[in-house]
Formats: C-alpha cells, structure tokens, sequence
C-alpha cells in the first residue's frame, strides 16, 4: 500500500534576503522525519519565495511550523514591500494530497497546524479553501483582502489565534486544496494595460475560465499575466495560454514566453510540448521528476506494473480501470492531432481540435483518478481496524466504502464520454488511424465496466446500501 505523501507549499514574503532564504531552506531540511525539500523559488520583484517540499503528514506538519517559526523572527512585514499582495511573513500554507492521502485527510494538518501557529506564534490563523470553515474564505484573495496593511486597524475573527494581526508577522492562511500552479505569460509588449485586460477576460470571478485567477503586472520591461491555476484537472496551462495566445493576436500582440513558478505535475503538460507554452524547461519543473531525483529515481511504467501484480491490495482493478480511461483518452488525443492540419481533413478542423481539448482533459481528470482510487482504498482499510465492538465502526466502514465507490462512479462518467469521443474521431478523423480510435473505444468500454465492477462490489460490502444504490442509479 502506498505510504501518505503530503505536498506542503509555503508561500514566504521574503524573495530578495539571501540569509533569511537559506534560513528557512535550512530549517525545513533540518527537520528530518522524510522531509523532502523539492524546489525554492524567490522573487524579487514581487518580494516573495515559495517552498515546494514532500513528507508523510506528521513530518509536514512540523516542518511548516518550523519555517514558518523562522519566518515570524526574521520577517518585519513593515518593512515588506512588493509585487505579490500578502498578508503575513507566512503568507500561505497549503496541503496537498500527493499519494495514499485524500483530500479530506489533508484538511486535520491544516487545523492542526493553524491551531499550534495560534497558540504559540500568537498570529492569527485563516483556514481557507477545503479547510474553510465560512464560504467567504474558500478563496485566498479574499481572506487575504486588504493585506496586513489593511488588517492592522481591524479586528479579526480568525479561526485561530488573537484577533489582531502580529504586529510585524501579519495574519496566515493555512489550507487544504489541489494543486495550484502559478503560471506567468509574458506578452512581447510593454503596455501593462493589455496584460490587466487579458486578465481580466480570463480569471473565474470575471467570467472567464473556471479555477483561474489571473492580474496584469509589468516585469522587467515586459507585459505579464500573472495567475494561479487553481485546479489543474479543470484548466489546464494549455488552455489558459491558448486563450491569452489568441486575447493577444486580437490586439496585434504575441506571446513572448510563460512560466511555471514552483513545481507542475506531469498530467498538467504531458501531451503540451514545452514549444507549444513556450516554456521549454516545463520537464525540469513537474513534481513526480522532482520526487524521483530527491529518492534516487521511482517507479518507471514497468515498476508500478510491477506494483500492480504484487501482492498489495492497492493499486487494484479501480486504479488499472481508470488507467484503460486514462489510455483511450490518449489515444483519441492522438488520432485529432493526426486530424488536425492535414488538407484533407480541412472542414472537420475545428471539431478535431475541440475533441482534442476534451480528451486531454478527459485524460488528465482519468489520471488523476488512477491514483484516487488507491489513495481511497486506505481509507476502507483505515475503518476496517476500528474495533469490532466500537458503536461508530460499522456507521465509518460504510462512509469509507462510500468514498471508495465515489472514485470508480467518476471514471465510468469520464470513460463513457471517452468513449463517445472515439467513436466520433473515428468517424470524422484521419482514416490512417481509424484503429487507433477502435482500440480507444475498447479501452473506454473496459474503463466502465471496471469501474462499475468496483462499484458493486463497494456498495454490496456495506451495511446500509441505500447511498450505493443511489450512486450506483445516478450513472
């Protein structure tokens, strides 16, 4: 069974201090306990440094307290000033669920956190979005409004800790969320007012794209749109740039180059060629590489098949269901990109490339999935070792095999409309690859029913059915 594997991503408001960097860099490698320190990455324009480090969830825990301990002696807030809005030394902390850990389990580390930062830091703690516990402070901007400046006169209604801001550490938010990228596009012009419009047009409160928020600043010299991709499996970068490309060409002006700032995982840009971002160091930057290189190298295709046939219970038929979803989606990508561009296939370009949208999307949301399906295994099993005479233990086994059955219902919906998706590339798409679209529809088919086998055998092991069987009549 895989171990828990927490991604933990503070957000420093130091990007310029060299001493108070490595300090920090130093504290969280210090702490021990699998403690894997992946990527720094500091700012000076924007006066900020965002640690990008791995452990089991204990570990995570006491290593972002310990920085964020370092922070609090070293960082004078008013004396900051920057690009970045900020509201503390410690601006942010997030958990991420990484491998053997869902998302709900991530949410205890930030209360537990928030709460020893309270306590004994004495600064006020926001816990923010799935760790939220008010709907007005599921997103960041607005817990953050008004920054530390702004705050200073206020009293404050933190979930922990006094309700006035520190008088030099500010407040902190500390959550629980997917993986957020924060993603630069830098326009070949120097007119800001382009960027702040492009912005504009594309974050989420705007009306734009959903999961995006997204600012116009200017950056040595260069017009820059400036965002945090808030879920990855629902916007990709290849769509916000598509849409900032073509925002651009509108006014007459180009894409100069993007960036990743932190760490990408690799369903995020496999299938995007860094040329096609203009972000030609986008493999130096995924997550799972990053892993790999802290632990000597990690399971290659051939190792987590390997993983597979052993004798753990996870990853299981749900993981290698969501796999086969995983495939056909690739394999429908494939067959529009040998659509798209050729002549002959001329009046169906436009259909392709959106079918090629849709499947990369389709593919990233069932590769997540693969490992979902193992991570909520450990929590059937986590209920299982409840004492057999403990009152809450049947009522808790039901809720695990409810989240168990939960991930299997989201590939058979993703794989169906795969499935749907092949069937149309096949008819409309390049006749070489007419096979290729076949087999994708296999794939896809076998994707459903073994979800839906997983399903039923979740639903049939519970107690009380009557949510399984609602689950199970919803697909």
């Amino acid at each position: 069974m895989t171990a828990p594997l927490v991604e933990c991503v503070p957000n420093f408001s130091e990007g310029r201090d060299r001493a108070t960097i490595d300090a920090l860099r130093s504290t969280i490698t210090g702490v021990g306990g699998g403690v894997q320190l992946l990527d720094v990455q500091s700012d000076a324009a924007h006066n900020r440094s965002v640690f990008t480090f791995v452990a089991p969830p204990g570990a995570a825990v006491d290593a972002a307290f310990a920085a964020m301990c370092v922070a609090a002696q070293r960082i004078d807030l008013t004396k900051h000033s920057g690009e970045h809005p900020r509201m503390g030394a410690t601006d942010v902390v997030p958990f991420v669920p990484v491998a053997g850990i869902t998302m709900d389990e991530c949410v205890p580390l930030a209360r537990t956190l928030g709460e020893r930062v309270g306590k004994e830091l004495e600064i006020p703690v926001f816990l923010y979005a799935r760790a939220a516990t008010r709907p007005e402070r599921v997103l960041l901007p607005d817990v953050r409004k008004g920054e530390f400046e702004g705050m200073r006169d206020r009293t404050l209604e933190p979930d922990f800790g006094p309700n006035r801001v520190h008088p030099t550490a500010g407040a902190t938010a500390i959550g629980a969320r997917p993986f957020l990228v924060a993603y630069n596009v830098y326009l070949d012009t120097s007119d800001v007012s382009i960027a702040k419009d492009i912005a504009k047009q594309i974050r989420t409160s705007s009306g734009g794209l959903p999961a995006v928020q997204a600012s116009g600043f200017e950056v040595e010299g260069l017009a820059q749109v400036s965002m945090n991709l808030l879920d990855i499996d629902i916007t990709p970068p290849t769509t916000v740039f598509g849409a900032i490309k073509a925002l651009a060409g509108k006014r007459g002006v180009d894409v100069k180059k993007s960036e990743i700032v932190g760490l990408i995982p690799e369903r995020a840009i496999i299938g995007a060629a860094g040329a096609s971002l203009q972000l030609p160091d986008a493999a130096d930057q995924t997550l799972e590489g990053e892993i790999r290189g802290a632990e000597g190298g990690g399971p290659t295709l051939d190792g987590w098949i390997d993983e597979l046939a052993g004798g753990a219970p996870t990853p299981g038929g749900g993981s290698a269901a969501a796999l086969a979803g995983t495939l056909a989606a690739a394999l429908v990508a494939m067959v529009a990109r040998l659509t798209i561009g050729k002549k002959a296939y001329a009046a169906v370009e436009t259909r392709a490339r959106a079918i090629l949208a849709e499947a990369e999307s389709l593919r990233a949301e069932l590769r997540r999935l693969v490992d979902e399906d193992a991570a909520a295994y450990t929590g059937v099993s986590r209920a299982y070792k409840i004492p057999k005479d403990d009152p809450a233990r049947s009522g808790a086994v039901d809720d695990a095999l409810l989240a168990a059955a939960r991930t299997p219902a989201e590939v058979v919906k993703r794989a169906r409309r795969v499935h749907q998706l092949a069937a149309e590339i096949g008819a409309i798409g390049n006749k070489n690859a007419t096979s290729d679209a076949r087999v994708a529809g296999l794939l896809a088919g076998t994707a459903v029913d073994g979800a839906l086998e997983n399903i039923k055998v979740n639903v049939a092991a519970m107690s009380n059915q009557v949510q399984g069987k609602e689950l199970l009549g919803s697909l």
